[in-house]
Order: structure tokens, then C-alpha cells, then sequence
């Protein structure tokens, strides 16, 4: 992360999933479209009809139908997808593709664990006032309600803090840390959850006040510089975990804490929550993540969190839960409310008992998030009369800004044009006093970071991850940002580099899609960042009927490709022509069930005439 003011937000790596961060559409599509949820109006494989087309590119090896595997305990086309994702060193097959609890590293191997553990156990024997202090995010906002969870178990009440997004600003800001005190009471200890890592100054003067500080985070750390506080729990301040959320890291905490003093709380009961801030915060599906969100998906459908299960039911769920459940429908409620400056909302459903308030609260979640699909639509369409005349051969970069745009939503809005030119793109929200906040997202080779470096001068402030990062820019410095931005990008990519791409795992012909193939396929699951979900090609691939037209311009299919025949979803695809069959298609598999029959159902990622050779080209 790169970073010059104290207290400007590190933002997540890659966004969130309601913003277009998750990539990877992986189950229960057809029942996602039947039911208002978060997202829905775009391809993610979509691209502007102004763009060239997508460029296929095959991902390592080929692989191709009728290729047998090497170990007759899987499929051919599971070891395949494992060799293209590397196994992990040390794992054996079947422990990385059922991984167990028992599994768990130790958690004091996160430095500065003892420290926290000591300090917090300290607090549990003085009785002392403890104040959970944390983000408006979804992994805020779970993060709280864990460590909540765990200070309960051993016989604290702690009281907790929220900043709102729009007047205080994310993190251990000083108007927020302000309010907190202003609330009170004073805290004899303050645990900071998903931030903090950065704010130098801010605990500085919080230990001058006599309060202790301990910090649970997850996001990068200023070189040389670590917070006077007395434990600072990030792995990135390490080398092992650095891929955990904050609510992942609150779980090691747990695990810490219960390894040394045993209380009365079984951490298995909160797995449902460190799943549903892992996939909301779009950190690497990999190592602990991805065990961790198997078996937190496990129990979501039956969880004992009253919250969770009334948002299950205001978002329509049944059955087994998904990834994309949570990315398209839990997460984007939770992220609404603190988009919309009434963070308190979210907590409160996750830590309430009372059913009928949860279902009074998941009905308020549901109303901010249409609110803030609203607010999307109206930037959107703000945004695309901006780009009138744009040019996307000619024009590296896309940078907008308006005083009409509300800030906590800004950043979705750059991630779907990011997503339709294929452009690294800033869209900043500009207030009163003509100082803006923006958000960037970006694509395949271009680093915001050292973009945000490059253009330091035009910034008031910055920070960020390669592909996701927040600038402060005055209203009069726009366009001189807009002009470095742009050719920091023309001097550090190639056309080539800049054009969009796809890359797909195997070639597959129908006949080898199956109930029993998905089976198989469905043990690298959960999908996401570093883990993603694989992209099929087949070719020759002509229409049974003609498509029909569903909501948002996205078609429903039926394909054959000689007698194999399978139906298929293609999001976004009315929106440009089709060529006329046959086609070769990229795609997506996903479970699909409906009224009590299940079967294999592809979701289009990329159509193209049939060629009868490989679309590398």
C-alpha cells in the first residue's frame, strides 16, 4: 500500500463484491436473477461494443477432451485444474481438496498475538472498560461482532464504535475517535478491528490519554512506521497469514485467546461470519480462507445468528449457501447501511437475539441497499453522459468527478466502467468545498499504487492495493490528474497490455459435462481471488432454440453441440448483437436447481464465430 496523509482509507485490494470486485460468478444464478439482489445488471465477462473484443488466452497447459489423469481417484480435468492453480507445497491432494479444521496453524504464529492475548486477559482480570472500534465494511462490521462475541465469553460487556463514512472518514480518525470519547464512557482498553495499521498519530494521542490500544488489521503497514500502541495483530506485518481479512484474523485471535485461558464459546459457532467477510472483502481464496469459508458456508444455512438468518430470508435464500450468495445478496445489505452513514444498523442485526427486530432490521438493510442500487444507477448514467464523445482507442485512462455524487458509492460505479472499457478508471465524488474522494479499480498490469505515486503532486492524499485504491484531489486538479494518470499508463503498458482479454483453464466438449463432473469440479470450491473459478471453452456450438429474453438484457439458452445439449445463462448478452451460429463459446458451470430437479447449467462468459482452431489469436 502506498500512502501519505494519516488517517485516508487503505482500500480493499480489489473492492467488494456488490462493486464488481468478484469476478467469478460461481452457483445458484437462476435463482439470483429471480429475486432483488445487489449487482445483477452486468455481464462480468461484458465489454463495451466500442472495445475490441475479448482476446482468449489460454491459462498454462492445455488440456483437452479424452485426456486421462495420472491418478485414478480423480477426474483428468480435476488435476489438470489443480496443476494450473499449483498445490500448495506439503499438502497432499485430498487434504487441499477436503480441507479440515484440525488443520488450523497456530495462531501465535500472526506476531504480536501473545501481546494481544496478554492485554486482552489483562482486561478480563481488572474488569476493565473495553470500546471494539472498527470499520463500516462488511469485515468491519463482522469483525466487531466476533471480538464482541469472544469479550462476552469471558465476562466483559464491551461497548463498541463505528465511524460514519461521509463526516468522519474510515478508521481511527480524530473527528471519530472524537465522538467515541464524546459517547464514553473513556475505554481502559480500545481493540481496533480492521484498521488502525496506519494511524501513527491518532494512537499516539490516545496513549497520551491514557488509554491502551490494541490493534487486530489486516491492511498494509507504512514502512518503517508501526502505531506506540501495545499490541499491533496484522499479518502483514509478518510472512505467514497475510492473506487473512480482519475477521480472519479476529478468529486467530479467538483460537489464541481460548488456547491459553478456555471460555465458554465454540469457535466453529462463528466460522458463518469469517465466511461471509472473506468473500465480502475479496482477499485471496487460498490457505486458511478458503478452509475457512468451506466450512463457514457449511453452517450458514443453519446458523445460530438470528441476523444472519433473517438475511437470509429478506434475500431469498434457501438451501445450501454459496459464495455468490454472499457476495451478490448478505454482503451487499451489510456494505449499504455504512455506504449510506448508518453503520450501527449492520452491527446491530448480527449481534441482536430478538428475531422480530432482525427481521425489522433486515427489511432497513434491504431498503438502504435499493437505495444505494439507486444512487448507482443515477451516478452510472451521470458518469456515461460524462463519457460522451470518449474515445477508448485513443484514451488510456477514464477519470470523472461531480459534485451530485454520493462518495460511498463511487467506488461501484468505477468498477463497472472500469469493467465495460477495460480502463483504469478514478470516479470522485467532489463536496461542497471542492475537495473530492474517489475511488479507482483497475486492470491486468497497471498498479494504482505506483500510478498514486507517479501523480503525487496532483493528490492531496492517497493509498491503496494495485487494483483498488482511494485518492483526495481538489476539484481544480482533476484534470491535470487525469492527463499524468493517463500517461503514467501509456508509459508503463503496452497496447497490447491494454487491450481486454479472457483466460480460459481447458477446451471441453458437452459430452463431458456432467452431474458427476460438476461433482468433482465443486471440490476446488469456494472460488475468488487467486482461487478462480475456471473458464471452459467449447466449439461448434449451435442453438437448439432461439434465446429468450430475460430482465437487464441478459438471455437464457439452449445449446447443442452435436446431441449433448445444455441450458445456459448469458448475462448482459442482449445488450450487443450475436454472431449467427455456430458459435465457440467460454463459459462458466454452475449447479443449477430448480423445483426439485437439478442440472448442470453454463453461464456465458464470451461468444465468438466458430473458428474450429484455438482463439489465442
Amino acid at each position: 500500500m502506498v500512502g501519505w496523509k494519516l488517517g485516508s482509507r487503505p482500500p480493499k485490494t480489489s473492492g467488494s463484491a456488490e462493486n464488481g470486485g468478484f469476478l467469478t460468478p460461481i452457483s445458484s444464478l437462476m435463482r439470483f436473477l429471480l429475486v432483488r439482489v445487489a449487482g445483477a445488471c452486468q455481464s462480468p465477462g461484458l465489454m463495451s461494443q466500442t472495445n475490441p473484443p475479448l482476446r482468449w488466452i489460454a491459462r498454462g497447459e492445455p488440456f483437452h477432451s479424452g485426456e486421462t489423469g495420472s491418478n485414478g481417484a480423480f477426474p483428468a480435468i480435476l488435476e489438470h485444474l489443480i496443476r494450473q492453480r499449483g498445490l500448495p507445497d506439503g499438502l497432499a491432494l485430498d487434504d487441499y481438496l477436503n480441507p479440515k479444521l484440525k488443520s488450523l496453524a497456530d495462531p501465535f504464529l500472526i506476531p504480536e498475538m501473545a501481546a494481544a492475548v496478554e492485554r486482552i486477559l489483562q482486561a478480563v482480570d481488572r474488569r476493565e472498560k473495553v470500546c471494539v472500534f472498527g470499520d463500516y465494511d462488511v469485515d468491519g462490521i463482522t469483525s466487531i461482532t466476533l471480538v464482541r462475541k469472544l469479550l462476552l465469553a469471558y465476562g466483559l460487556d464491551p461497548r463498541f464504535f463505528i465511524p460514519r463514512r461521509g463526516q468522519e472518514g474510515y478508521g481511527l480518525s480524530t473527528a471519530a475517535i472524537r465522538r467515541c470519547m464524546e459517547e464514553g464512557p473513556k475505554p481502559d482498553l480500545l481493540i481496533s478491528v480492521d484498521c488502525g495499521t496506519v494511524s501513527v498519530a491518532e494512537v499516539a494521542a490516545l496513549r497520551a490519554d491514557g488509554i491502551d490500544v490494541v490493534i487486530v488489521d489486516h491492511h498494509e503497514p507504512l514502512p518503517g512506521q508501526r502505531p506506540p500502541c501495545n499490541a499491533l495483530v496484522n499479518p502483514k506485518c509478518g510472512n505467514d497469514f497475510t492473506y487473512l481479512c480482519a475477521a480472519g484474523v479476529a478468529f486467530k485471535l479467538g483460537h489464541a485467546l481460548l488456547k491459553t485461558r478456555p471460555a465458554d464459546l465454540d469457535l466453529k459457532s462463528v466460522l458463518d461470519l469469517v465466511a461471509v467477510a472473506t468473500i465480502a472483502d475479496i482477499v485471496p481464496m487460498i490457505g486458511e480462507n478458503r478452509l475457512l469459508v468451506r466450512h463457514g458456508l457449511k453452517i450458514l444455512p443453519k446458523t445460530t445468528n438470528t441476523g444472519l438468518r433473517a438475511l437470509q430470508q429478506v434475500t431469498g435464500m434457501s438451501g445450501e449457501a454459496t459464495a455468490m450468495d454472499v457476495g451478490f445478496r448478505i454482503g451487499p445489505r451489510i456494505n449499504a447501511a455504512g455506504r449510506m452513514d448508518a453503520p450501527e444498523k449492520a452491527l446491530a442485526i448480527l449481534i441482536t437475539d430478538d428475531e422480530d427486530e432482525a427481521a425489522m432490521l433486515a427489511d432497513e438493510l434491504d431498503g438502504y441497499n435499493r437505495e444505494r442500487q439507486s444512487e448507482e444507477i443515477k451516478i452510472r448514467k451521470q458518469a456515461l453522459a460524462q463519457l460522451n464523445g470518449f474515445d477508448p482507442g485513443r484514451e488510456p485512462v477514464i477519470v470523472l468527478g461531480s459534485r451530485e455524487w454520493h462518495p460511498g458509492v463511487v467506488g461501484i460505479v468505477a468498477s463497472r466502467l472500469m469493467r465495460q472499457y477495460y480502463k483504469p478508471t478514478f470516479v470522485i465524488a467532489i463536496d461542497e468545498h471542492g475537495l473530492g474522494k474517489g475511488s479507482g479499480r483497475s486492470i491486468e498490469g497497471v498498479s494504482l499504487v505506483e500510478a498514486i505515486r507517479a501523480c503525487e503532486t496532483d493528490l492531496e492524499a492517497g493509498g491503496g492495493h494495485a487494483m483498488a485504491a482511494g485518492i483526495s484531489v481538489t476539484e481544480e486538479k482533476l484534470d491535470v490528474f487525469r492527463k499524468n494518470f493517463g500517461g503514467f499508463v501509456l508509459a508503463n503498458t503496452t497496447p497490447e497490455q491494454r487491450l481486454p482479454r479472457l483466460y480460459y483453464d481447458a477446451e471441453l466438449s458437452f459430452s463431458d459435462l456432467s452431474l458427476a463432473f460438476l461433482d468433482s469440479y465443486e471440490l476446488l470450491q469456494p472460488f475468488g481471488s487467486q482461487n478462480p473459478q475456471p473458464v471452459f471453452v467449447s466449439r461448434g456450438v449451435e442453438l437448439s432454440r432461439a434465446p429468450l429474453r430475460m430482465k437487464n438484457n441478459h438471455l437464457r439458452l439452449t445449446l447443442r453441440q452435436g446431441y449433448p445439449e445444455h441450458d445456459a445463462v448469458y448475462f448482459g448478452g442482449g445488450e450487443t448483437p450475436l454472431p449467427d451460429p455456430p458459435w465457440d463459446v467460454a463459459f462458466t458451470v454452475d449447479r443449477n436447481t430448480f423445483r426439485g430437479r437439478t442440472n448442470l447449467q453454463l453461464i456465458i462468459q464470451d461468444v465468438k464465430p466458430a473458428t474450429g482452431k484455438s482463439p489465442s489469436a
